[in-house]
């Protein structure tokens, strides 16, 4: 127990300074102090541009880091499979194709986008289960299937940035994760599709500690080990596709931080999920932080930083599974 504290309490302190950091940090410099008292100063230029430009940015990475996480913590109970997540599999992938297919050929449908990419990335991850399912889930042809899956939905969205011209421009919001230039109305729209997703990951739970249990031994106790897995499954996808939809496509979140989560505090998904989340929007707050100051003022997207540590850390996993 008490390690679970102290763990928590290292994330929130070190979620509280990243935050401030990144607020104060970059083209307009504050001190701490100097930001302090400019909160509560409406008048001062220098907070009104850190207020519309950098705390959308730092909300969006919130969010979508957490969103991630827990996205992740959901696939691995679901699939039964540590390498399980939504980026490697597919679900990512699948609702940036069909975000951007809607944004190219039916833009009036723009503000449907989070529902149309909940749809896709549900495609995507019922075509990896259909086809990796033989007399149960194999966690190899898992993963497997899922690559697959992945390259055809990355290889589709990279044939609609082929054909040039306004399309682009569309794609490049989508399928980078750059967060420049994020507004209060995508906060908006992450906040709200996240939230609803977050709450009802941690309601799930008690369902997501049952299916570490064989399917014949959770059924024998009169648990319905299908209606579980898809509904725990359906709020990954959501959480995935929300998180794609305002942030860009954003590998090995839901990889790497559920398995640093396990050791600090366990395998009860009631305390899991919510660690899971506070690392996870630590995380990907850390690497745009990163991203947007290490060579500024160029900048290098949270994908790009997540992709260098996460190929070498799925290696490492695949090594010890």
């Amino acid at each position: 127990m008490t390690k679970k504290i102290v763990s928590f309490s290292i994330v929130i302190v070190l979620l509280l300074v990243s935050a401030i950091y990144a607020a104060t940090t970059g083209s307009i410099k504050m001190g701490f102090y100097e930001f302090i008292g400019a909160l509560f100063d409406e008048g001062n230029s220098q907070m009104e541009a850190i207020r519309d430009l950098r705390f959308p940015r730092i909300i969006v990475a919130l969010f979508a880091g957490a969103a991630l996480s827990v996205s992740g913590v959901l696939l691995q109970s679901v699939m039964r499979n540590p390498l399980a997540d939504a980026g490697v599999i597919g679900i990512s992938s699948g609702a940036a194709f069909v975000q951007l297919f809607i944004i190219s050929f039916f833009p009036t449908l723009f503000f449907m986008t989070p529902v149309l990419a909940f749809m896709g990335g549900a495609f995507a991850c019922a075509l990896v289960f259909a086809l990796s399912w033989k007399s149960g889930l194999s966690p190899l042809k898992l993963i497997l299937v899922g690559i697959a899956i992945n390259a055809m939905f990355t290889g589709l969205t990279e044939t609609f940035i082929s054909l040039g011209g306004s399309l682009n421009a569309s794609a490049s919001s989508v399928v980078g994760s750059n967060l420049t230039m994020r507004t209060w109305k995508d906060v908006s729209t992450i906040v709200t599709y996240g939230t609803v997703g977050l709450m009802a990951a941690f309601a799930l739970y008690s369902w997501c500690n049952l299916l570490v249990l064989q399917d014949k031994t959770a059924k024998s106790l009169g648990f319905h080990v299908a209606r579980a897995r898809l509904i725990i499954a359906a709020v990954a996808v959501l959480l995935s596709a929300v998180s794609v939809v305002v942030a860009g496509v954003i590998s090995f979140v839901g990889l790497l931080v559920p398995h640093i989560s396990r050791r600090l505090v366990g395998h009860d998904h009631k305390v899991l999920i919510p660690f899971t989340a506070l690392a996870g929007a630590l995380l990907i707050l850390v690497a745009d932080t990163i991203g947007r100051t290490i060579a500024a003022p160029l900048e290098i997207p949270a994908s790009t930083i997540m992709a260098i540590i996460g190929g070498p850390f799925l290696i490492f996993l695949l090594r010890k599974e």
